[in-house]
């Protein structure tokens, strides 16, 4: 490969990554072909606010999340436990777009503070254009909601806290 190659193959894996972060992407993957037996896999993944990049066959850039997003976790209290290991998370049963009302304009389904019951619904999943409803697994009083109307949730995402 040569060196024209390897700076082209760099802005492209850049390019990737930004589209990957304007577009709110959380990962793709591209095989580019130069030729019979000349070639670049990239799979760029997005996770917790760090985009890493991986090209076949062994090269790793890691980018960092932008320096504005610094200041504003170091001005925010430090919260050293994660909501998806607190005992009273409500995690995503899929991937998908969460929706906190039934419909646009709609209030939400709950709201920080309001005692709900086993099995009532706390929200709405959209997956492949199917509204999944979403069951509060036992009673209790929502303490947090983790989540914004209209984003897309991962499987196992923490979506709300109920205790």
């Amino acid at each position: 490969m040569s060196k024209q190659n390897t700076d082209t193959d760099v802005a492209f894996i850049s390019a990737l990554a930004e589209l990957l972060n304007k577009n709110d992407l959380t990962e793709l993957s591209v095989k580019r072909e130069y030729g019979e037996d000349d070639s670049l896999e990239v799979r760029v993944v997005k996770q917790a606010n760090v985009v890493t990049v991986a090209a076949a066959p062994a090269a790793t850039v890691s980018y960092a999340p932008a320096p504005s997003a610094a200041p504003a976790a170091a001005a925010a209290p430090a919260a050293p436990e994660d909501p998806a290991q607190h005992p009273g998370a409500v995690t995503s049963p899929m991937v998908g777009t969460v929706y906190l009302a039934a419909e646009p304009g709609a209030s939400p389904f709950v709201t920080v503070g309001a005692q709900v019951s086993e099995g009532q619904t706390v929200l709405i999943i959209e997956a492949m254009k199917t509204m999944n409803h979403i069951p509060a697994p036992r009673a209790g009083t929502v303490k947090r909601i983790l989540v914004e109307d209209g984003h897309p949730v991962e499987y196992g995402a923490p979506l709300m806290i109920i205790e």
